[in-house]
């Protein structure tokens, strides 16, 4: 996958996150959560944006680190909405299985970039 497509895959990811959480109900609950959600949520695709334009390989594999951190965060606040049946676990499982996939995607880039530079 190029640079330009997971940076356009995460944009839509942040997308689908934003669609997400306006679907919540309007409780005290949901609105916390979903502020937490979208926060990092939407983050996953800015932070890769600033990763692609690092200035170093160093600089690049501590901005996909935040990466890795903002999308791992991402589905621990998708399955607190699910396991509170804030939004049916079907509602999220395409969503859910996107963030794996890429959260997946940036370890292996930050294992990648990592042994390259130890070369």
């Amino acid at each position: 996958m190029t640079t330009k497509e997971l940076t356009e895959r995460t944009f839509q990811f942040g997308v689908r996150v934003v669609r997400a959480v306006e679907s919540l109900p309007k409780t005290d609950t949901a609105r916390t959560l979903g502020k937490q959600l979208l926060r990092a949520g939407t983050s996953v695709g800015a932070n890769y944006r600033a990763a692609a334009r690092a200035r170093s390989r160093a600089d690049f594999v501590a901005k996909l680190g935040i990466v890795e951190e903002e999308c791992d965060e991402t589905i621990y606040w998708m399955e607190m909405v699910v396991e509170l049946k804030l939004l049916k676990a079907a509602r999220l499982a395409k969503l859910l299985a996107e963030a794996n996939e890429l959260l997946a995607i940036v370890v292996a880039s930050i294992k990648t970039a990592r042994r390259v530079r130890g070369r």
